[in-house]
């Protein structure tokens, strides 16, 4: 009698780590420079440089299917107050990455604000699929007004811009592959791995 595959627990912190790589090499393969702020304490996840102005970005990512949608709650929990919905005091941008087709939704905050659920078909047909017009738009980050910015705050990306990267060469088994290529090709097989795990 055949027997029902077991059921394999995920680690949500680690999966949330491979998507926060996955944006990384995304975002970099892209042409942007992305840094992190100090700490936790902030509600943007990132700092995306485009050049004219930064970004601050709040990264989201989901694997599993919920009524034929992959949902995205853009909310955070604040004790007395529950699920609150981010605003853009807080964030310029939502990245929804969809890990099992590595796809990925770029919503500026006015765009979603103040819905606490996203739902997203990135390969399942549905006539109300109401923010595939998000779907890769990485140019709604390009040609900004630049925000003001503190002359005194310290250059964020300056480590990318001088090259710091660059530095940085992949192991002998990426030999003539572009670094950046074999670093997203390495998270992509990382995340296709992880998400192979629960149909097994």
């Amino acid at each position: 009698m055949a027997t029902e595959p077991e059921l394999i627990h995920r680690n949500t912190k680690r999966t949330g780590e491979l998507s926060e790589a996955a944006f990384l090499l995304k975002a970099e393969s892209l042409g942007f420079h992305v840094s992190r702020p100090w700490g936790d304490s902030e509600r943007y996840d990132f700092i995306l440089d485009t050049g004219p102005r930064l970004w601050r970005v709040q990264l989201k990512c989901t694997e599993a299917v919920h009524a034929r949608g992959y949902d995205i709650q853009p909310i955070y929990a604040v004790y007395g107050q529950g699920k609150v919905v981010y605003t853009a005091d807080q964030i310029d941008v939502l990245v929804a990455h969809i890990i099992p087709k590595d796809t990925w939704y770029v919503l500026p905050v006015d765009a979603f604000a103040p819905c606490k659920s996203l739902r997203f078909y990135p390969d399942i047909e549905c006539r109300r699929a109401r923010w595939e017009s998000y779907r890769e738009a990485w140019h709604l980050l390009r040609n900004q007004d630049p925000i003001p910015q503190d002359p005194d705050a310290p250059p964020f990306s300056r480590f990318l811009r001088e090259g710091g990267m660059e530095q940085s060469a992949p192991s002998s088994d990426c030999e003539g592959m572009d670094w950046r290529r074999c670093l997203l090709h390495a998270v992509r097989e990382a995340l296709r791995h992880t998400s192979a795990g629960t149909d097994s």
